[in-house]
């Protein structure tokens, strides 16, 4: 007998606020939005905007000031500095609204321990997975539906309720494992019958398709997941 999670009322633990807003501020600089000079508005402006306090404002900023995006200068303002590669928690999430960008949230479906899927490559040594399957928001429109296999040999449980909303901090933070690399086959494909009534697109639809093989820290296949889009939200985008 598998293991069988569903999940109704509690979900991954959120980021906290000083970083959600400095994860949307750097994919907005990837994304171009911010380009390198803009000014930023005032921090008591960027506070407001943000529903947050002035103080996790400035903890934002300064972790984007840590990273070399950005430059505060006395008595004139907050300046971005743009740079080609910048380290971030979802600098492997490759999906953006149509207009860049995008704070990227999860809310978990289920979770299932049971045997990989026929079609899937090999992945780890194990004849069984863990299954978890999420909705995936940017800046809180429903974008992606997430079915993901991890190699059962990395944990006989997950732990749900210690989840983060980004899985690779989590899967480095409890499993020891680290995603040292991944390679994405991007097509596109019908919503499988399952699909939950609120994703905006209905079973059979025709949707943009993101199938993933990722590597652990020592050079072995560990996961295998399958994502598919609307592209009517959002659109994959891979920049170097």
């Amino acid at each position: 007998m598998y293991q069988l999670f569903i999940v109704s009322m509690k979900q991954p633990r959120k980021l906290p606020k000083s970083l959600q807003i400095s994860e949307a501020l750097i994919r907005e600089i990837s994304a171009g939005i911010l380009t390198d000079g803009a000014r930023l508005p005032t921090e008591r402006q960027m506070a407001q905007d943000y529903g947050v306090a002035i103080g996790t404002l400035r903890k934002a900023l300064g972790i984007l000031e840590e990273r070399g995006l950005l430059e505060r200068i006395q008595g004139s303002g907050n300046y971005i500095r743009a740079k080609t590669t910048v380290e971030s928690i979802y600098r492997l999430f490759r999906l953006e609204l149509l207009k860049g960008g995008g704070l990227p949230t999860a809310k978990i479906l289920r979770i299932d321990l049971k045997n990989k899927p026929v079609d899937a490559p090999h992945f780890g040594g194990s004849k069984i997975a863990h299954c978890i399957t999420r909705l995936r928001y940017l800046d809180g429109q429903v974008s992606a539906l997430e079915q993901i296999w991890l190699d059962e040999r990395f944990a006989r449980n997950l732990n749900i309720f210690d989840m983060s909303e980004s899985l690779y901090s989590y899967y480095q933070s409890s499993l020891n494992l680290i995603i040292s690399r991944m390679e994405d086959k991007v097509s596109c494909a019908q919503m499988p019958d399952w699909t939950p009534k609120d994703f905006g697109l209905s079973a059979k639809d025709m949707a943009g398709y993101i199938e993933r093989i990722a590597w652990d820290q020592w050079g072995d296949p560990a996961e295998f997941s399958k994502t598919w889009f609307n592209p009517h939200i959002c659109h994959y985008v891979n920049r170097r």
